[in-house]
């Protein structure tokens, strides 16, 4: 189990082999507002938790234990997401800040709930499948588009 602030760093360094196709340590300490040093922390930690491969100076490769915990916590973040800015109503900026702030400290049980409840107030699909943040097999049923 890694700490909240090592799964932000996880989500970052996901996002970055997506959108740069590499992941550096200037980049994430870039996006993320921090130091290189503080970067070079976070990566040995990961490391150390099987999160991804790296050697000093290195590339930076995540492991597929640390590409499935990054999705997991976007998908949570999503689910937070959703609720704030189309049930609560919350402007989108405020919405994606306290999402990100809320994900932080909320557990998978509790997510969990909070996906039933954003997807049945919004139609969004039928989570009958007893819906779990850890369980691959119903990532389908969490699609956000409406019926």
């Amino acid at each position: 189990m890694i700490s909240k602030s090592s799964e932000e760093y996880l989500k970052t360094m996901y996002i970055l082999k997506k959108q740069n196709g590499n992941i550096r340590v200037t980049d994430i300490a870039n996006k993320m507002n921090c130091t290189k040093p503080s970067v070079n922390k976070a990566i040995y930690n990961l490391r150390d938790n099987g999160m991804l491969n790296y050697e000093s100076y290195g590339t930076i490769e995540l492991t597929e234990e640390g590409e499935n915990l990054a999705k997991k916590i976007l998908e949570a973040y999503d689910i937070v997401y959703v609720f704030l800015k189309d049930v609560l109503n919350l402007q989108d900026e405020k919405a994606k800040k306290e999402a990100e702030e809320i994900k932080r400290a909320i557990t998978d049980e509790t997510i969990n709930k909070l996906a039933k409840y954003v997807h049945e107030v919004l139609g969004l699909s039928n989570l009958n499948c007893n819906y779990d943040i850890n369980q691959e097999k119903c990532r389908s049923c969490i699609k956000r588009t409406k019926k």
